[in-house]
């Protein structure tokens, strides 16, 4: 009696009305229903939101530096960009960028390459120093290397005895900038190499690679995207940079004056087209920059699927 019982199926219960018919979709006036109508005007504002403060804050600015530089014709326009004293900042600024832009690379990489593969004492603190740069006020900066190297300062005197001169010259511009700029690409490169692990480099140095054979030919491809933005931030800042520049150069004109400080001397003095002509470079260096940086991006998505394919 027990096993026919055990055999027999449960009996059904009655089944709601709901669960007999079929499922209706609820429809409105506009045929969205309204919880994703509501997140649908959610986004909406909230992109709404993001584009208008992006137009009052870079699209307007943009807009009002172009419109400036060309107020008085493309001619006027020209005319302010080949000022002597114009072309001699524009050079000091390619210059300024093409010496402390390697720098830091080596730098970014070496000091990098160091945290990332090997604990030692002082790792901590090598890493507080890389982000020093971003917690010092510019200024601030530019005010140590006066205290450092000016006539009145540490090593002044004997600066002065070699007939060596640092600050208020082209030197001490390349110092104040490497200074501020040298964490991009250390900062780039470090997660980069984080993230790859230490595996293939132990593969290769059992296959017999050197040290330099091991970096080029395993490290620096895993980096190469992280290295390029890096270094793409890095000349940007050098090119920007006006702070720390601004206190160790001593605003000698045609002599020690970067695109920055040409911009404030031409704006002091009511320049507005040749202000905002000389402001245009650097616009359209901040621009290609991002175009760059988003090409560069691109290359590196592709890349990565290629790889998981």
């Amino acid at each position: 009696m027990s096993d026919f019982a055990q055999a027999q199926p449960a009996p059904r219960l009655p089944l709601a009305e709901s669960d007999t018919l079929p499922t209706r979709r609820v429809k409105t006036k506009t045929g969205i229903r309204p919880a994703l109508r509501g997140s649908l005007l959610v986004r909406i504002s909230l992109i709404a939101l993001a584009l208008a403060f992006l137009a009052l804050v870079v699209l307007l600015p943009l807009a009002a530096v172009f419109a400036q530089a060309l107020e008085k014709g493309l001619g006027a326009y020209l005319r302010a960009i080949r000022q002597p004293e114009t072309m001699a900042a524009i050079r000091l600024t390619l210059l300024t960028a093409l010496l402390v832009v390697p720098l830091n690379t080596v730098f970014g990489v070496a000091a990098a390459w160091l945290i990332a593969k090997y604990r030692f004492s002082g790792r901590n603190l090598l890493i507080t120093l890389i982000d020093l740069p971003f917690s010092v006020s510019p200024v601030i900066s530019g005010l140590i290397f006066v205290l450092l190297f000016g006539s009145q300062g540490l090593c002044g005197q004997w600066l002065s005895d070699h007939d060596i001169k640092i600050v208020f010259a082209t030197p001490g511009i390349v110092l104040a900038t490497a200074f501020v700029t040298f964490p991009f690409v250390a900062r780039e490169v470090l997660p980069a190499l984080q993230a790859a692990g230490n595996a293939e480099e132990e593969a290769a140095l059992i296959l017999g690679a050197s040290g330099w054979r091991l970096f080029f030919r395993v490290t620096l491809p895993k980096i190469r995207w992280a290295l390029i933005y890096g270094i793409i931030l890095c000349n940007a800042r050098a090119m920007g940079e006006f702070g720390a520049v601004s206190v160790v150069s001593g605003h000698i004109r045609g002599v020690t004056n970067t695109v920055p400080l040409q911009v404030e001397i031409l704006y002091n003095e009511y320049d507005f087209v040749g202000a905002f002509a000389v402001a245009s470079l650097l616009t359209l260096v901040a621009l290609a920059t991002l175009v760059v940086k988003k090409v560069a991006e691109r290359f590196q998505g592709a890349r990565s699927a290629e790889g998981f394919r």
